[in-house]
């Protein structure tokens, strides 16, 4: 089955994007892990982890019983599936914008304007 393109603006913001991307590669992230990985605060990781659990994207755990209590954080079925969506969708930009971009840069270039190169 294939993933159907969808931009998805919970997902987009740079530090949720990163840590959808740092979800995708494991079953689940221990919230130090990823509170290092993005160089933040623990308040800012916090309020990401809220935006995506509040959207079903995510679950958070605190197993206990193994010493210090941590905090893990995993993808729902419904964050998976945005997440690839999303991913998608901006492959699927990235890919037909260069494209447009040179059709468009060609119709506006009148013949013999500069930066034309003539051969």
């Amino acid at each position: 089955m294939s993933t159907t393109p969808a931009f998805d603006e919970i997902i987009h913001a740079p530090n949720r994007l990163r840590i959808c991307a740092a979800l995708a590669t494991v079953t689940e992230v221990e919230f130090a892990t990823l509170r290092d990985m993005l160089g933040v605060a623990d308040s800012v990781l916090s309020k990401h982890l809220k935006v995506l659990l509040d959207a079903g994207y995510i679950t958070l755990a605190k197993p206990v019983g193994f010493g210090r209590v941590r905090t893990w954080a995993s993808f729902t079925a419904a964050g998976r599936r945005a997440f690839d969506a999303h991913v998608a969708e901006l492959r699927r930009l990235t890919t037909t914008a260069p494209a447009a971009a040179s059709t468009a840069a060609a119709q506006e270039t009148p013949a013999g304007a500069p930066g034309e190169v003539t051969g």
